[in-house]
């Protein structure tokens, strides 16, 4: 065994193994940019509904990982367990006492897939012209007759 070994080995044993990247794995909650499908904001998890494209994500990538940033409250991240639980998904609450990640939700694989977009970004909601045919204008219609 060599000096640089034995060195390595001690340092290894003081402070335990080293990682790779870890200010990336801090931010995405255990894993690396690389290997994410997706991921959600804190705010965005803390939102009422659940968001469409999340779920799908889980049917389509059974063999996922969701990791949950355990240091937000248990009520908002309940919604994301039990989709991931009807769909089969093994899951992780991470809690990092040290840093807390703005990250709520990501999902990733043990392996790297190098996707180019993971964020989810809220869309919109822009008034079409089904929307605006509720009672009013209904009224609005029968008065300009």
């Amino acid at each position: 065994m060599g000096k640089s070994n034995v060195d390595d080995y001690l340092q290894q044993g003081i402070y335990g193994k080293k990682e790779i990247k870890p200010d990336e794995r801090r931010k995405f909650l255990g894993t690396i940019r690389e290997r994410v499908v997706m991921a959600l904001t804190a705010a965005q998890v803390r939102e009422v509904n659940v968001y469409k494209e999340v779920v799908d994500s889980f049917k389509i990538n059974p063999k996922a990982h969701l990791y949950l940033n355990g240091n937000m409250d248990f009520r908002y991240l309940s919604k994301y367990i039990k989709h991931a639980e009807r769909n089969k998904l093994s899951y992780t609450l991470v809690t990092n006492k040290e840093y807390n990640s703005e990250l709520g939700l990501v999902l990733a694989y043990d392996y790297a897939i190098d996707k180019d977009e993971i964020y989810i970004t809220k869309k919109e909601n822009t008034p079409s012209e089904k929307s605006s045919k509720g009672l009013f204008s209904i009224f609005k219609k029968a008065f300009k007759k």
